[in-house]
């Protein structure tokens, strides 16, 4: 959420995909074959959210990528820097970004990875049959903070509404993600200008 001071990076941050088709291909490695479509050619459009469902970062990937390859090139690609996290000596409380993931990104090596970023990741455990639930160390620390996915899911469902996005047919991956960046800045000005 912008304020007067700028955005609210305190509480959460959202990162998800979503598959879309590419009937037409393309020119370069943005378009594969999709693993949900029956193997027709498709692209992978990674978003990273704030709190209130605005886009930070957006990054174009072939189909057939895996989701936890994509993690740290959307985040490193987020539009506007933020601040490092902000620590209270009087209080002995620290402000942490929190991260909410679903359990495609669960890896060790990507959870490092996040960390390193100076964020909290929210990684649902995913176990096996028979196993018992396991309390993850991030979700005990913070039992307070819970996952909140659907705001990037809402954000997903807002980029499907323009018609050029909802199927691929740009060859060149820059046309396209030029398409994303300015539906991005719509959905901004409408959600923080208009109200």
């Amino acid at each position: 959420m912008i304020t007067k001071k700028g955005i609210r990076w305190i509480w959460q941050q959202s990162l998800d995909s979503i598959s879309i088709k590419s009937p037409l291909g393309g020119r370069d490695m943005t378009v594969g074959s999709s693993p949900v479509d029956r193997s027709k050619l498709g692209t992978k459009r990674h978003i990273l959210t704030d709190k209130q469902g605005i886009p930070l970062s957006a990054v174009i990937s072939s189909a057939s990528t895996h989701d936890i390859k994509a993690v740290t090139d959307v985040i490193d690609n987020t539009v506007i820097k933020r601040k490092p996290s902000s620590y209270f000596t009087k209080k002995k409380r620290t402000n942490h970004h929190h991260l909410c993931l679903d359990r495609a990104y669960n890896s060790k090596r990507i959870e490092k990875e996040i960390i390193k970023r100076g964020y909290v990741p929210h990684i649902p455990y995913k176990r096996k049959r028979g196993q018992k639930k396991k309390e993850n160390s991030n979700q005990k620390k913070y039992s307070s903070a819970k996952n909140k996915r659907w705001v990037v899911e809402r954000t997903n469902s807002w980029h499907n509404r323009f018609r050029k996005l909802f199927i691929r047919y740009e060859r060149k991956m820059e046309n396209y993600l030029g398409l994303v960046q300015l539906s991005s800045s719509i959905i901004i000005y409408r959600k923080i200008i208009l109200g």
